[in-house]
């Protein structure tokens, strides 16, 4: 013998089969509001450039743009905020719609190589000052060599943010 439901119980039972959705819906949403930990991270976020930047040039927020990462495979080491890529300087070319690495961008230059600059040595209540002429190119803070234009003697100093380098005793 063979039986079949009648149509009466069919509808009972999709009935109570979509209420059951419905409710497991309504907690699904509720969760999603209360607890955004619990269904999504934060993605993080990259920058990359809406045009082609070269070497030298300065690195602004009207060039780049901040997007979501999709990708869970890219390597750490690139730039994620503006406040990074603030007043810093390409080292090669970036290309748009690629990340930024960090290690492409770098400080601007207070004192370029071949310019006159003020040389200061302080050493307890005495200081010297002479012009000098730096060897290379740095940034705040980098330790380089310069030479003294009156004497042709070569000294080390530290660059300060005011563009004078202060000499270093031997």
């Amino acid at each position: 013998m063979t039986f079949r439901r009648s149509a009466d119980i069919e509808a009972s039972q999709a009935g109570r089969a979509f209420k059951a959705r419905r409710l497991a819906a309504g907690v699904l949403l509720a969760a999603t509001f209360l607890l955004p930990s619990a269904g999504h991270a934060e993605r993080p976020t990259a920058v990359i450039p809406t045009q082609t930047i070269y070497p030298g040039e300065t690195v602004d927020a009207s060039r780049v743009e901040v997007v979501d990462v999709t990708n869970p495979d890219l390597a750490d080491g690139y730039v994620r905020t503006l406040s990074e890529i603030d007043g810093k300087v390409t080292k090669r070319t970036l290309l748009p719609g690629r990340v930024i690495l960090v290690s492409a961008l770098r400080e601007q230059y207070a004192v370029e190589r071949g310019s006159t600059v003020r040389l200061v040595f302080s050493n307890g209540g005495l200081t010297i000052s002479a012009a000098g002429s730096p060897l290379q190119d740095a940034a705040v803070g980098e330790l380089i060599r310069a030479r003294n234009i009156d004497t042709g003697v070569i000294v080390s100093g530290t660059v300060m943010a005011d563009g004078t380098i202060h000499v270093v005793a031997k």
